[in-house]
């Protein structure tokens, strides 16, 4: 009988995928912010977070590092979005890109540090568990088939 994988070691999506995934709920949760009070706030912090426990728990092992990084670039590539399309939604109206980017961040940088946070120790915790059951799967013996004769 099979034991039955853990949270830890049920996500088996690769990178590419959780990237793309990330990057498309990242842009929902704005405009359903920017709908609801107008502009990037709380909504997109709740989300954002959630967003990268998501995305931790999604990839496949041998894709850790993409997700492990992904947290600030996903923000700042949602923020340099914003910040050439609509920059009041993160800043002042007649802000440039770079200053809509770094107010956004600055505004957002509580949720931007509790999900990378978050999102690396999911990572290093999966990382143990798939360790410990390599290292037992490896130091179980090998069946073998006795006759009698």
């Amino acid at each position: 009988m099979s034991q039955r994988r853990t949270l830890w070691e049920e996500g088996r999506e690769p990178g590419r995928q959780v990237v793309a995934l990330g990057l498309a709920l990242a842009l929902t949760a704005v405009v359903a912010d920017q709908w609801l009070v107008g502009h990037v706030g709380v909504l997109f912090d709740l989300c954002f977070v959630l967003l990268c426990i998501a995305t931790a728990l999604a990839v496949r092992p041998a894709d850790f590092f993409t997700v492990g990084v992904l947290p600030p670039m996903l923000m700042v590539v949602v923020f340099a979005m914003l910040g050439a399309t609509r920059p009041e939604l993160i800043a002042d109206p007649g802000d440039g890109v770079i200053q809509a980017v770094v107010s956004g961040l600055s505004h957002h940088a509580g949720a931007l540090v509790t999900g990378y946070l978050l999102c690396l120790a999911i990572l290093a915790v999966r990382q143990r568990v798939l360790a410990q059951a390599a290292s037992k799967r490896a130091g179980s013996p090998a069946p073998t088939r006795t006759t009698s004769g």
